[in-house]
């Protein structure tokens, strides 16, 4: 199905992979494409509950590829505000996916792979990786990715690595929010799997509702998201999934949504 991304499920959790090592997992419109529909797809699977998010090889992400940049130079300015819209549209996929997204960063991340990285609910990454905005660089600017990343590092680190277009390293990238977790590249796996159980063991419709309450008090003005507050645990405890949830704790039981163990 796809040329660029390799998609594999184990039970309830989807594995997303950049499959393009030979480039650093660059993008191209291709892939571009790919990702969005992909994402759209896993967003209507119900069997899917977790995914996670890796590139193949030595790198996770290295942005745009040359032959791509090289197209654009031919570019209009309306080739260039459809073909920055197409990309847009695959960041807000993936960051509105009503599921949680793990970013198994496994590597070198750059320029458009960063966006990703900040689209990911929960990033865990290897002690090696290195991050940068590189588009200064190239006299151009990481206009589509600020959306993702302002509210995620703020401000105050997107001005200084954006007009700097220095490279970082991952302590860095822990420090200022860009990820969650830095860990051995022995221990990555591990400790992926160990955030999926945790994820397996919350309300799936809760952890699509508490993705959404985040985003309402990020960008609501204060009336609304007041509103937005109070009927988000409203809706929460009358929900079947709500009711079930109290419930099982009242009842010292596991909920529905936790695989039970029938060998005992």
């Amino acid at each position: 199905m796809y040329t660029y991304l390799s998609l594999t499920h184990d039970g309830p959790v989807a594995t997303v992979t950049l499959s393009r090592p030979e480039i650093h997992n660059a993008f191209d419109p291709q892939m571009i494409a790919e990702l969005h529909g992909c994402f759209e797809q896993l967003a209507s699977d119900d069997s899917v509950r977790v995914v996670v998010l890796t590139g193949a090889g030595q790198s996770f992400c290295a942005g745009a590829d040359l032959s791509w940049m090289r197209a654009t130079l031919d570019y209009t300015r309306p080739d260039n505000i459809a073909d920055a819209a197409r990309m847009a549209a695959m960041y807000e996929t993936i960051n509105t996916l009503p599921k949680p997204v793990i970013g198994r960063i496994n590597g070198a991340v750059v320029g458009g792979g960063v966006g990703l990285v900040a689209c990911c609910d929960i990033a865990i990454a290897v002690e090696g990786a290195k991050f940068g905005f590189s588009e200064v660089k190239l006299g151009i600017v990481p206009g589509v990715i600020a959306r993702y990343v302002v509210p995620k590092i703020g401000a105050s680190h997107a001005r200084a690595l954006f007009v700097s277009g220095r490279r970082f390293d991952a302590a860095h990238a822990q420090r200022i929010g860009l990820i969650h977790e830095l860990v051995p590249t022995e221990q990555l796996d591990a400790t992926v799997q160990k955030t999926i159980a945790d994820l397996l063991s919350s309300g799936p419709e809760a952890i699509g509702r508490a993705k959404q309450l985040v985003h309402a008090v990020a960008t609501l003005p204060y009336d609304e998201m007041l509103r937005a507050t109070v009927e988000a645990i409203a809706n929460a405890r009358i929900s079947a999934e709500g009711q079930e949830g109290l419930r099982a704790f009242l009842e010292k039981r596991k909920p529905s949504w936790i695989e039970q163990d029938t060998s005992k």
